[in-house]
């Protein structure tokens, strides 16, 4: 299974929205990892970024591996990659004994500490973990055909646990309109790290040759 297949699924959501250079991404947006395109898209808007998302419509979670998203498959996703220079790709993940940390994977590490200290400082009651080696290999986001290492400076892929994105049974009340308190606080805090991440990091730190998932 690929983009391609994917996105010949009756009701599959294709969004590209052009702004910066910095951008943000849901590609397993939808009914699949829920609520990733909400504070993907949020956060782009609040900090002018850009916005790429495939969105899955509701009874559809199909999963196909960040790797096969690839450009010679989508002609809008490679001017979307092609228009941005550094990227924060939104996930949703579940593991037991990390239901309230946030992983930060991906090549930009210089960009994985930035991001992490903004979110540290907009979230205390959530862990935030930024160093490579210590998140799970499948969930660091290292492999190169993984959007979030393709643009010019790579990017940061940040896993959600579902507290955080308002999925979880703690906010099985929330009656909204808008998202809960906590996932308010991560797409000011995600906006917030684009709208002060310096045109002049662009010698930050990035690994040379990512592998991995």
């Amino acid at each position: 299974m690929n983009l391609a297949y994917l996105l010949e699924q009756p009701g599959v959501e294709e969004v590209s929205e052009l702004r910066g250079r910095f951008g943000f991404m849901a590609f397993h947006g939808g009914s699949l990892e829920e609520r990733t395109d909400l504070i993907a898209r949020s956060a782009a808007e609040q900090s002018d970024s850009s916005y790429y998302g495939v969105h899955q419509p509701a009874g559809l979670r199909q999963h196909v591996p960040s790797h096969r998203f690839t450009v010679d498959q989508s002609p809008v996703l490679r001017d979307f990659l092609a228009h941005i220079d550094i990227v924060i790709t939104v996930h949703g993940y579940g593991r037991r004994g990390l239901f309230t940390t946030m992983l930060l994977g991906g090549g930009n590490r210089s960009l994985a500490r930035h991001v992490s200290t903004h979110l540290r400082r907009a979230l205390p009651a959530y862990g935030v973990m930024d160093e490579i080696e210590h998140i799970p290999k499948e969930l660091r986001g290292l492999h190169p055909n993984n959007p979030v290492n393709v643009p010019r400076l790579a990017g940061v892929q940040l896993e959600l646990p579902p507290r955080v994105r308002g999925t979880s049974p703690l906010w099985w009340d929330w009656e909204g309109p808008h998202p809960t308190p906590h996932t308010t606080s991560l797409i000011a805090a995600l906006a917030e790290s684009a709208r002060t991440w310096r045109a002049d990091d662009s010698g930050s730190e990035t690994l040379d040759r990512p592998t991995g998932t």
